[in-house]
C-alpha cells in the first residue's frame, strides 16, 4: 500500500498579453492579470512560495512559483 506524504509543485508560468488591444493597455491587464492568480491562490488558502516574477523584454511576466498541491502537506519544501 502506498500513501502520499507530501505533494507540492514548481512551475513556472508565462503570463503572455492580449494581442487585439493596444500594448500599453495590454500590460497593464497582464499585471492585473498577474496579481489575481497570486490573490487567488492566497483565497483559496493555496501554500505557496513566488520564487521570481520576471518582466520580459516583449513586456510578458515569468511567475516561478513553488506551490501545494491539492491540500497534501508540503513539509519543509516551501521553506527552501
Amino acid at each position: 500500500m502506498r500513501r502520499i506524504q507530501f505533494a507540492c509543485l514548481e512551475q513556472t508560468i508565462h503570463f503572455t498579453m492580449k494581442e487585439d488591444i493596444p500594448h500599453d493597455e495590454a500590460q497593464h491587464y497582464l499585471r492585473l492579470e498577474v496579481e489575481e492568480y497570486k490573490n487567488r491562490m492566497q483565497a483559496k488558502r493555496v501554500k505557496h512560495r513566488v520564487l521570481e516574477e520576471i518582466e520580459q523584454p516583449d513586456g510578458t511576466i515569468l511567475l516561478k512559483i513553488k506551490k501545494q498541491y491539492n491540500a497534501y502537506p508540503c513539509g519543509t519544501y516551501l521553506e527552501d
